[in-house]
């Protein structure tokens, strides 16, 4: 039988109680247990970033650690950053300058490069390539995204 364990925890703004086995991965509690599908798993290594979440503010990757090690904390994920009727500066500026193509690295993206730009609201090229290359992706070759975060940062100094 499986062990279990009553956590609460704050995702995205809201306060959930809930009971969880103390073996499922954040990743999983996110996407199979509060419906929070953004967080995708890639490589379930810790490798790939496409299960980047922000753990108390700071870049996390989901599937590496249990859900149970994230109660009382602060989780913000991809659907924390807007919504479909409001995009976030973020996420604009990704569709602007087609920062995607399957899409499938861009939750782990949009939230590596959010907490990126909190540490460095002013940086250079390749400070954005060093800040993103811990999310793997294979269909962009980054040069987009790069111009997106650019864009990104421009905007916010700009308070736009």
């Amino acid at each position: 039988m499986d062990e279990k364990r009553k956590i609460a925890l704050t995702v995205n703004g809201t306060r959930y109680e809930e009971e969880v086995e103390v073996r499922v991965t954040l990743a999983d509690f996110l996407r199979h247990q509060l419906g929070l599908t953004g967080t995708h798993l890639g490589c379930e290594h810790g490798v790939c970033g496409a299960c980047t979440i922000l753990l108390d503010g700071s870049s996390a990757r989901s599937c590496l650690m249990f859900a149970v090690q994230a109660d009382g904390c602060r989780v913000d994920t991809v659907e924390g950053l807007g919504s479909s009727d409001q995009l976030s500066p973020l996420q604009e500026v990704f569709r602007e300058h087609h920062a995607l193509q399957c899409g499938f690295c861009t939750p782990g993206m949009l939230m590596t490069a959010y907490d990126f730009l909190r540490s460095n609201p002013r940086p250079s090229e390749e400070e954005i390539r060093e800040g993103l290359s811990a999310v793997l992706c294979r269909c962009t070759g980054y040069q987009s995204i790069v111009r997106a975060v650019m864009a990104a940062a421009q905007r916010m100094s700009a308070g736009r």
